[in-house]
């Protein structure tokens, strides 16, 4: 009988092959994860670059390097989507322009697809389950929100 891998191998592989996959599909659109990240949570609200990084910050910390003197923050990845006219900036508040949202919205339908491709043959309670699983494994290794 073959034993199962651990879940710190399916852990790394499944988020190495969702950073492949959105990173191929998002590039061929002129568009980063990171700013994609940004897009959508500027999508439901105008931010500060602070509240950006806060909610972008587990992407943040995946990509920053380890020897780097300074983190990584979301402003790293703002100044090409404003220099497009994609986001406004106005008083230190990021905000989803018109031609932003647009680009957005037509993202958002690649994105789906391809979480439907990768949650295909799951049932809604088995993806459910699976994330309600990882989340309490994170506040158990000292993760909280």
């Amino acid at each position: 009988m073959d034993t199962l891998r651990p879940i710190g191998y399916w852990l790394k592989l499944v988020d190495r092959l969702i950073d492949e996959q959105f990173a191929s599909t998002l590039e061929e659109h002129g568009v980063t994860r990171h700013q994609w990240q940004l897009l959508n949570v500027l999508s439901r609200e105008p931010a500060t670059v602070e509240q950006l990084d806060a909610a972008i910050a587990p992407f943040l910390a995946a990509s920053a390097d380890a020897v780097a003197v300074e983190p990584e923050t979301s402003a790293d990845h703002l100044s090409e989507l404003v220099e497009s006219d994609w986001i406004t900036l106005t008083t230190g508040t990021y905000t989803l322009a018109e031609r932003g949202r647009l680009a957005f919205d037509r993202l958002a339908e690649v994105v789906a697809a391809n979480r439907t491709s990768a949650t295909q043959g799951l049932s809604l309670q088995q993806y459910n389950d699976t994330l309600t699983a990882l989340e309490a494994m994170a506040r158990n290794l000292g993760w909280h929100d």
